[in-house]
Parts: structure tokens; sequence; C-alpha cells
């Protein structure tokens, strides 16, 4: 007989079963009263017509894209019979083998989890022969639902694009590692815990539906081990100007001499500047300031309804614009350096052409952090962008005159499912643990909302037709022209970027007019951009212009250990060595407003 984890010769159906009764029985009354507060969460905004009854158009989409498919497949019922007969097949052979070991015979898996999937991770995935099982049997059921989609040859690309995102979501979703009666690690907590995990776990779900307004907000950290001021954003500056868009902070400086030119980053609105600030061991604007930058952060508004009809424009004038101006007079300077990451980068390269067109020569180069210019090859994002899906957010922003931050937060989340959301709802609500105290994660779920004019601009504009690229996008008056950007750029990339693809940003970099250094670096969106030197993590590629095909110049490309902010210092000194004695905050030019990070930060929704 096999030893148990807990003493020798146990036998392993022991691990499943209720170690005291009456306890179990009280811990199911008490899940029943949780479960109870949960429905009162999701109803009473409901009925107060807070929130949305039933997501009746977004689930309309789904099943009208994954009938498309069906309808491909039933048209032929040669190919249906042949699709039923490959997953029977499967099945087949899935008995045959699992037969074949129950009488101590050897025998391959039909289905294993494809490398770095986590979900199997617990020993009795491969050693119980009902887990087992389990397991492949849903492996081989998701495979070839995701076949289904990809065989279905008469698809038009956006509708394939959709209903193999839509199949992967629903099968993240069905995984047996997210139940407890499938999951032989959460039956195990549940049963020698007896249902104490799930009355915590109910507990944590109410409360997370209330702090949703009625919607579920999964928590990916401990948010009360966080706030912005006290252990986030702490590099020294002060706001100097704000207004109906934004706040500008200047950092103080820690070195003799700085740079002569200052230098002005663009962070997304669609989230927080501070990404770009954690803490000081990750701070890139800390690290900035003790290479002797002269930093200026535009921090955003977390909007309202009285920015609805804020727009583009209105981002780039009283935002980017702004922000240049700022730069310039604080430091009696005629250039500045420009950073723009994600969102806030497809802002400055719309800034740049329009300052092209208008003869404005202030910005002299622009770094640009995962940004697309070029929405072609634009990711599983271009799923929630057609002219029905638009339309249906548009008529949601209406009523608002605003995005809610927590839909961009769940299409975001939604890219990588399976890290970013059922290993939290399993952990929070099926194990009933507080999540681990991650500044990141904690960020990411500091969501902001976008206005109603800028949202919908930038979704028909960029993602829907591409206008930036095609040149015939226009904005304050100014048809835009990127070969017209001859400025240096330096052009990031992260590899594994579900947000802004690595061979996007690639293709991108061909439209401006200047030189540009194309770099990749190792990790994602934002953790192969946050990273310091200091922690020796990652990789970068360089190699020559962005030219051919993206994967050809990647297996040419050289690979470095570590960050790639040395290499962007040095390419900032290249195109300008000189240095001035240090600024102090404001130039005599602003007073200050508040210290940073400013209260424009400090808002949540």
């Amino acid at each position: 007989m096999p030893e148990d984890r807990n003493g020798p010769e146990t036998h392993p159906l022991l691990k499943y079963i209720v170690n005291n009764p009456d306890a179990f029985a009280h811990n199911v009354a008490a899940m029943i009263e949780a479960a109870g507060k949960a429905t009162a969460a999701y109803v009473e905004p409901r009925e107060k017509g807070e929130a949305k009854a039933v997501m009746t158009e977004e689930i309309t989409t789904v099943v009208k894209t994954l009938a498309q498919v069906g309808d491909w497949w039933m048209r032929d019922p040669a190919r249906m019979m042949e699709a039923q007969s490959r997953l029977a097949g499967g099945f087949m052979d899935l008995w045959g083998n699992s037969l074949r070991r129950a009488m101590g015979e050897d025998a391959p898996d039909t289905a294993v989890p494809a490398p770095g999937d986590k979900r199997f991770a617990d020993a009795e995935w491969r050693e119980n022969r009902f887990f087992d099982f389990l397991k492949q049997a849903y492996l081989l059921t998701s495979r070839w639902a995701e076949q289904m989609v990809d065989e279905a040859d008469d698809l038009d690309p956006h509708t394939r694009h959709k209903a193999d995102f839509y199949v992967r979501q629903l099968t993240a979703a069905l995984s047996p590692s997210n139940f407890v009666l499938t999951n032989p690690e959460l039956l195990r907590e549940t049963l020698t815990s007896n249902g104490e995990n799930l009355v915590r776990g109910l507990e944590m779900m109410a409360e997370d539906i209330q702090a949703g307004g009625g919607d579920l907000k999964i928590r990916q950290s401990d948010t009360t081990k966080f706030k912005v001021g006290e252990n986030l954003a702490l590099t020294p500056g002060s706001v100097i100007y704000e207004n109906e868009i934004c706040q500008i902070i200047q950092y103080a400086a820690t070195t003799e001499k700085v740079a002569k030119r200052p230098l002005l980053i663009v962070p997304p609105w669609i989230n927080k500047y501070y990404v770009l600030d954690l803490t000081p061991e990750k701070s890139l604007i800390k690290w900035l300031v003790d290479q002797g930058r002269t930093v200026f952060v535009i921090s955003w508004v977390n909007p309202d309804e009285r920015h609805a009809g804020k727009s583009f424009e209105h981002y780039m004038q009283e935002g980017v614009l702004t922000g240049v101006d700022v730069a310039c007079k604080v430091t009696r300077s005629k250039e500045v350096d420009t950073v723009g990451y994600c969102v806030g980068g497809t802002l400055l390269a719309v800034t740049l052409a329009w300052c092209a067109a208008k003869g404005d020569e202030r910005i002299a180069s622009a770094t640009f952090f995962t940004t697309q210019v070029d929405f072609t090859n634009a990711g599983d994002l271009k799923v929630f962008v057609d002219e029905d899906q638009i339309r249906i957010l548009e008529d949601a922003m209406a009523q608002k005159g605003y995005l809610d931050g927590s839909k961009m937060a769940a299409a975001f989340n939604a890219l990588r499912a399976n890290d970013l959301i059922w290993p939290y709802f399993v952990n929070n609500y099926m194990r009933g643990k507080d999540p681990f105290p991650f500044d990141l994660l904690y960020w990411n779920s500091d969501s902001t909302r976008m206005p109603a004019a800028n949202h919908s601009f930038y979704l028909r504009n960029c993602y829907l037709e591409n206008n930036l690229a095609r040149g015939e996008m226009v904005v304050a008056g100014e048809r835009l022209d990127l070969s017209k950007v001859t400025v240096p750029v330096y052009n990031l990339a992260t590899r594994e970027d579900h947000i802004a693809p690595a061979d996007s940003v690639f293709v991108g970099s061909r439209l401006f007019g200047g030189p540009v250094k194309y770099v990749v670096s190792g990790s994602g969106h934002i953790a192969g951009v946050v990273n310091h030197p200091s922690r020796n993590k990652y990789q970068y590629w360089t190699g020559g212009p962005p030219e051919g095909a993206y994967k050809d110049w990647l297996d040419k490309a050289t690979e470095t250990p570590g960050s790639w902010w040395p290499d962007w210092d040095a390419w900032l000194r290249a195109h300008d060595p000189r240095e001035v004695k240090a600024r102090r905050i404001g130039g005599g030019r602003y007073n200050v407003i508040e210290d940073a990070p400013g209260s424009y930060v400090r808002k949540r929704v």
C-alpha cells in the first residue's frame, strides 16, 4: 500500500474523507450564509439600476461568433463526422491507456499539459487514476475545440480571431483545476479543513463583489499593504503645474551635473504613471534622476463625467505639448527628450507627427516603451474591436461620460486568463487565502477611467481603422504623417507582450522618417520595461535596422544579459552628451503646488 504524506501505509482515499463531520456541517451552514451575502452584493446594485442586469449584448457577440464556427462544420456532414471521429478516437485512446495502467501495464499519456502550465502541478494529477483521466480528458477536449476554430477555413480573419479567443477563455474557465470536486489539491484542503477554506473564500467573494459595484473584482494583491506616497511612488519631487487633464511632476536632482536636455515621460492614461516609480529598488524614475536626468512626468487625471468631451486632441495639447512647454521653461532649454509608454507612446507619436506638420522642433528625441503605431498585428486586444463592439462601448460611455477602468482591466487580464484570473480565483475563493502582497499587481488593480471622446477616437482611429499608420489620422486640423518625423527614435518592444506584440512594434518602427533603434527586452509588457539593472534579470536583443521579418531580425540580433536601461542611457548620451548644473524645482518659473506623487494619482475608483 502506498505511503501517504501524513504517515506510512495510509490508504490514498483517506486523504479525501471529512475529518470532522460536525465541523463540516457547521461550515456548510456558514457557506450558505456567505453565499447569500455574495448574492446580495451582486443583486443590490442591479435592483438600484447601478449595474447592468445581464451582459446581453456581450453574450450575444460570443454566441454569434461561435455559431459561425459551428455553421461552417455543420454545412458539410462528412467533415463534421471526421471532427467527431477525431474527438471520439482521442477518448478511445485515453480509455484504453487508462485501463492498461489500471492493470499495471505501462501506457503513454494521450494528452499532456503544455510546458509551463502550472494548473496540474500537484502530484495527484499524475498518480491518481481518476484525476489523471480527468486532466487528460480536459486537455483532449479543449485542444479539439481550438482545432475546430483553426480549421474553419471560410471564416474571415477577425471572426476566426474572436472565435479562437472566446474558445480559449471558455476552456480556461472550465478547467478541472478551477473546481473543488475536480481538483485534488482543493478537495484535500476542503476536506481536511472541514470546509473552512470555502467559508473564507465565499466571504472574500462577497467583499470583492461589493468592491466591484456588483461585479466580481478579483483581488490580485493584498491591497492593505500598499499606499501611494507612503511605500509606492517615493522619488522626491513636486507637482509644479496642473490643469483639467493632468498634473506635471518635476523630480529633484540628485547629481551636481545633469543632462542639458530635460526628459519628459508620457505614461498611458489607461493606467497610472507610478508603475515607473514603484519602490526605490525598482523605480525607473529614480534611476533616471540618479543618472543625471532632469525628469518630468505627466500624471493624468482619473476622469469622471466632467471629462466626457476630452479627446485625443485635448490630451495632446493640454498634456504632451503642455508638458514640453513646462519642461522647456523650467530648464530654459529649447529641446526636450521624450518617453512614451504604451498608449502614452501612441499619443507621443501623434504629437511628433503634429509637431512635424507645424514645424515645432522642440522634441529632440523620442523613446517608446511597448508602443504601437501600426495596429495591423495588434494581438488579442483586436478581438474587442469591431463596429458592433465599439458601438456597445460608446452607448455605455454615453450614459456616464467615461469607461469604467474595471472594463479595461478585465480585458487586459483576459489576455492571460490562466495567469491573471483563474489562479487568483482559485487561491482567493476556493482556498480562502489572501493573495500575496505584490506591488506590481497592486498597481495593476489601481485602475483608471477613460473619457468617452478620447477612448472612442483611440479605438476607431487606431485599432479599427489603423489611420495613424495609413497617414489618414487628423488631429487638431492636421493630417498626420509619421514619415515626416525625423528625430532619433529608441523603440523598445518586449518579447512576451500580449498588449503591444513585439512584431507589431517592429512593423511600426518603419513608419518613422528618421533613424530608429529597435530593441527587444525579455519578459512582457510591464516586467520587460520595469527591469532595474541591479536585479540582473532577463535580457535584451539589439541588431540592425528593423527591416525584413521580425523573426529573422531576432534570429540575427545580439543578446545581452540583464536590463536594457544602460543601453538606452548610452543612446541618449550619444545624441546629446552636454551637461549643465542641476536645476531646482520649478526653475523660478513655477511654484510648487504639492509634493509628488500629487493628488491626481491618488484618486481610486
